[in-house]
């Protein structure tokens, strides 16, 4: 598989989104719905500011 490839499940179980974390810091993935042979974006992937959002910064610290 290449960056480019999309890669399709179409039923993952009890491994859906509602189940997925940010172990070990990995972003979750876009996620697409298909109806009627259209597509749509129905979850944006997620990003570095996503994963730090709730991250807090003490002054003094390093």
């Amino acid at each position: 598989m290449i960056e480019t490839d999309v890669l399709c499940f179409y039923n993952a179980g009890a491994y859906c989104y509602s189940m997925a974390s940010n172990y070990n810091s990995r972003f979750r993935p876009a996620e697409v719905m298909i109806l009627d042979g259209k597509d749509y974006l129905i979850r944006k992937r997620e990003d570095l500011e996503d994963l730090t959002r709730n991250q807090i910064e003490i002054e003094g610290l390093k």
